[in-house]
């Protein structure tokens, strides 16, 4: 069973299939039509729309599982992913749930423990909070011994999600406040904890996969620094700015982590590094991540199966020294958002898509032509995700296919996604996790002949195609040129 929705339930029932795994689906009454659904073998419906009352519904999934016979249950990524409770409960009631421990997921998955078992094991971490805080006057006292600025986090989870910068004392109240509402909304748990912000930093992490005889390996890094209200945008590997050697001494560290709670499955170990190259242990996650294809890209494996694997026993595939990062690779995520208003949400109806394809081009989504993409769950509503032999070649096959994709019926950021990848500090490789703030105004350029040229073009198109039928259509046959005809076909072209 798959209990996730969207892109990622759609791309975990894929390696199923490949593998001859039958698969199971789970639904709210919002997703009632969704990929998923329709691409699993079979399908329960378990709650409402809001994610409280379905996909973070423990008992309902569960009960979906026995129903039907699954032996086995994927997370995915978010919902229940970090939950050590619903791995506990899989363990009891006899399913394999597809990923680490209740110990390893409590240790690490929650970040306020992560940090004290990562300071026990000696691996440097941030200056902050060991305990979670609960109101303004412990925020306040924890900022007077590390200083401003600092960042408000949620203990559970990850994405971005119950996380606020705070600049000023008199904002700790109403950031404490925010954070606290949106981790419990997001994961179920309002803890939060606080650590002393990294100025100008750049966000790396490592891909480690784990079985249960003891073997530990890393994949290698991704470079994560573009972001937005801390939530990743675009991703690529290898990092423009680590040097082999940095590589290797942080590989062995993100091993090393995985191996102090005695790890298994897929997990991903995240470090802040400044500009200097030192790093700090930022937080591990306990799942699949949502960038993970760039690196099945440039390292070949299929994180996907190998979790699968390692649930079912069996050893890893691969040892430390057959792995090697082959060309780059970069991940663009694309969301159903108006970037024109603040990046709002823009759930609706799809009316039509065309995915881009050619060599080194891939795309792991969920929607389709008719699809309405519901309002209650995260806007990411596809992933691009592009090889190149370099890092020159796969940015701008990565220009290259982000023209090509289009989605229309809702607002999305191709077009803010297309700046990002095009703007010269990208290109340059030595951007940081301000890159968007730094370079807002290019981003966010109005271009004066996107929207009313198009439909220019297309009127002109159709009046020339118009009078182009009229001509060669003979005298006696030509009914008399009804110009309220044309006007009228001219619209339901427009409405297209």
């Amino acid at each position: 069973m798959v209990a996730n929705r969207g892109e990622i339930a759609v791309r975990i029932i894929r390696s199923c299939r490949e593998m001859g795994i039958q698969t199971v689906a789970v639904y709210s009454d919002a997703d009632r039509k969704a990929m998923h659904v329709l691409y699993a073998d079979e399908a329960y419906h378990i709650g409402p729309s809001p994610s409280l009352e379905s996909y973070l519904n423990r008992k309902k999934i569960i009960e979906a599982a026995k129903a039907s016979g699954a032996d086995a249950i994927h997370p995915g990524y978010g919902f229940l992913s970090e939950n050590a409770g619903f791995s506990e409960r899989c363990e009891k009631e006899g399913i394999i749930f597809i990923g680490p421990s209740p110990y390893a997921i409590s240790k690490m998955g929650d970040k306020i423990t992560a940090r004290k078992t990562m300071t026990e094991a000696g691996v440097p971490v941030v200056p902050g909070a060991p305990e979670k805080i609960t109101n303004e006057g412990e925020a306040l006292k924890i900022i007077e011994t590390i200083g401003l600025p600092v960042i408000i986090k949620a203990s559970a989870g990850g994405g971005g999600k119950g996380m606020r910068l705070v600049k000023d004392p008199k904002e700790v109240k109403n950031a404490l406040r925010a954070a606290r509402s949106e981790a419990k909304a997001a994961f179920g748990d309002n803890s939060v904890f606080i650590e002393k912000y990294i100025e100008s930093p750049h966000h790396i992490e490592f891909q480690i996969l784990a079985d249960r005889h003891g073997n530990v390996i890393h994949l290698f890094e991704r470079e994560c620094s573009v972001q937005r209200r801390h939530q990743k945008i675009v991703e690529e590997t290898p990092s423009p700015i680590l040097t082999e050697a940095k590589r290797q001494e942080m590989g062995a560290h993100a091993v090393a982590a995985a191996k102090a709670v005695s790890y298994e499955g897929a997990g991903t170990v995240e470090f802040i590094v400044d500009k200097d190259l030192n790093y700090y242990f930022l937080e591990m996650n306990t799942r699949l991540q949502v960038e993970h294809p760039i690196t099945e890209r440039v390292v070949g494996v299929d994180l996907v199966k190998e979790q699968i694997n390692i649930a079912n026993g069996l050893p890893l595939s691969y040892k430390q020294e057959d792995l090697q990062q082959s060309g780059h690779a970069i991940e663009c995520r694309v969301y159903a958002e108006d970037p024109e208003n603040n990046f709002m949400p823009a759930p609706g109806k799809v009316r039509h898509i065309d995915i881009p394809y050619g060599v080194g081009v891939r795309v792991d989504g969920y929607i389709y032509e008719g699809f309405e993409i519901p309002m209650y769950y995260d806007p990411l509503i596809a992933k691009l995700i592009v090889w190149g032999r370099d890092r020159k070649d796969a940015i701008e096959r990565t220009l290259r296919a982000i023209k090509e994709f289009k989605v229309t019926g809702v607002k999305n950021n191709l077009k803010f996604l297309e700046r990002i990848v095009g703007a010269g500090d990208f290109a340059q490789g030595n951007y940081t996790t301000h890159f968007i703030e730094e370079n807002l105004d290019y981003l966010m350029k109005e271009d004066p002949c996107e929207n009313p040229c198009e439909e220019i073009v297309m009127i002109t198109a159709f009046i020339e195609y118009l009078d182009k039928m009229e001509k060669a259509s003979p005298k006696e046959m030509t009914a008399l040129k009804n110009n309220w005809k044309d006007y009228n076909r001219v619209r339901n072209v427009l409405k297209l």
